[in-house]
């Protein structure tokens, strides 16, 4: 059995993972590259293998960077089914289509700033279009966690919840070949322990071949009591003391349904007050639609909350900004609203319009709840900035930028240690992956100080060969 890395190595991008055996391929992810100016000529490469020839992908979840590139994989000729869960499944209904529209948006931008007629004719294709989305939808089939599936004769594969975001899974597959049984455990992207909302990762005990995240595999998160006080400070000060706008760059997915859900509680508490709350996000509307809808997920603190029932009343001016017209109005806004909009790095959509009114602006501030890529906007702005360009403006940044990491849907490195150290046994071996080198490198360390384990952390491309040893595998 072979292991292509062929994404999210050494960086927190573009997940995309190849097993070949003699009898099957099959992606675990198919994401998009985000972030630097290298990411669109990347996400237009051919892939390096016929996607013919795949029998099926597992999906861990829908952020872009492990879902974004399912619709060019259906364009460039894969036919097979696409097995994630329920609550992914819903989510991709909204997120694929919205990417399909921004790849169009993009390529018709290119082609109303391209002077001449010959420019015109020479830009890009769409990396897919709407009807590439919906065919690729058409593919996607959801799983109950825990359900044990066969997508393949030599391939039986599980679910279970990774805490990451709505429907996030780790995926445990156990891949036959010469009479031999090798358990693959692939943890996608793992939840901090005791967030809010969902429920925490679950332990799994064995594997012979792990791949495991490392975003945040080098810090520490704040713990939550310590979070909140340190959001109620930003909040009071920008929007009480100075007289600003708190802009919240936060992924429709996940991250905009739990900040919602912290200030509906610090509210609800009186540790709040007197908020005017923007969600300016199309996205974040459906995805806050479709988490109202899976409330079983939710943990036990959540759902005593009951947060989406009761938010009109605790929380009693929160808009949801739907067309571009509303949008823009915000600008007008000089202080007192909190405006949450996409995307979660700044590199695109209705928050970089928001960024343009506010950064000039001492008063306000800027709220950076989650992980920023190398060579986004939001990674500029959290290393000290001075001055960025927006739709071609050179922007002064005088708002304050605030980094509260403990709003983060990743697991920090004690949480992913805490994880590692539900195996009963080391894995055979074990990849670090889905972090930056220097993350992926210092966790990887620590779990060779720590737990004696066979590490390493896979340069982009690289393609390992298991070879099982007798008695190895085949074990729940």
């Amino acid at each position: 059995m072979n292991i292509t890395f062929l994404g999210a190595a050494r960086e927190v991008t573009g997940s995309c993972y190849l097993v070949e055996t003699t009898d099957t391929r099959f992606l675990v992810d198919c994401g998009m590259v985000q972030g630097g100016r290298e990411a669109p000529a990347r996400n237009r490469k051919p892939f390096v293998f016929d996607p013919k020839s795949i029998d099926f992908v597992l999906l861990t979840h829908a952020h872009i960077d492990h879902s974004g590139l399912l619709p060019k994989l259906t364009r460039a000729g894969f036919q097979g089914p696409i097995y994630t869960t329920a609550a992914t499944t819903d989510l991709l209904q909204v997120m694929l289509p919205d990417s399909a529209h921004i790849q169009e948006g993009d390529v018709e931008r290119a082609k109303r700033n391209n002077k001449s007629a010959h420019d015109r004719s020479a830009a890009p294709t769409p990396l897919y279009t709407m009807q590439d989305a919906r065919d690729c939808l058409r593919q996607v089939r959801p799983i109950a966690y825990d359900q044990e599936l066969t997508p393949h004769p030599v391939v039986r594969c599980r679910f279970r919840d990774a805490g990451h975001i709505l429907g996030s899974a780790i995926i445990e597959a156990w891949v036959s070949e010469h009479g031999q049984t090798t358990k693959l455990v692939f943890s996608g992207d793992l939840g901090q322990l005791g967030r809010p909302i969902l429920r925490d990762p679950t332990p799994i005990e064995e594997a012979d071949i792990l791949l495991m995240e490392s975003t945040y595999g080098d810090r520490t998160h704040k713990d939550l009591a310590a979070t909140e006080d340190e959001l109620i400070g930003i909040v009071e000060r920008t929007l009480h003391e100075q007289g600003g706008n708190v802009i919240v760059p936060a992924f429709a997915v996940g991250r905009t349904q739990e900040i919602l859900y912290h200030l509906h509680r610090l509210t609800r508490e009186g540790r709040l007050r007197n908020l005017k709350v923007f969600v300016d996000s199309p996205m974040a509307t459906e995805a806050t639609r479709i988490t109202m809808q899976h409330l079983e997920l939710f943990d036990d603190a959540a759902k005593r909350l009951a947060v989406w029932h009761t938010i009109g009343k605790d929380l009693p001016y929160l808009h949801f900004v739907a067309s571009a017209e509303e949008s823009m109005a915000l600008n007008q806004i000089r202080s007192g609203a909190i405006i949450i909009s996409a995307s979660g790095m700044c590199n695109a959509g209705r928050i970089k319009h928001h960024l343009r009114h506010n950064l000039p602006r001492r008063e306000c501030g800027v709220l950076i709840t989650g992980f920023q890529a190398q060579g986004t906007l939001g990674r500029r702005l959290v290393d000290g900035a001075t001055r960025v360009r927006i739709f071609g403006e050179d922007i002064p940044v005088r708002a304050a930028i605030h980094t509260v990491g403990g709003l983060s849907a990743h697991a920090d490195q004690p949480a992913l240690l805490g994880w590692s150290a539900n195996f009963r046994k080391p894995p055979a071996r074990t990849f670090v992956v889905h972090g930056e080198a220097s993350a992926a490198l210092a966790f990887a360390e620590r779990l060779r100080a720590e737990r004696g384990w066979d590490v390493a952390v896979p340069e982009p491309g690289t393609r390992v060969q298991w070879v099982g040893r007798a008695g190895d595998g085949g074990h729940d």
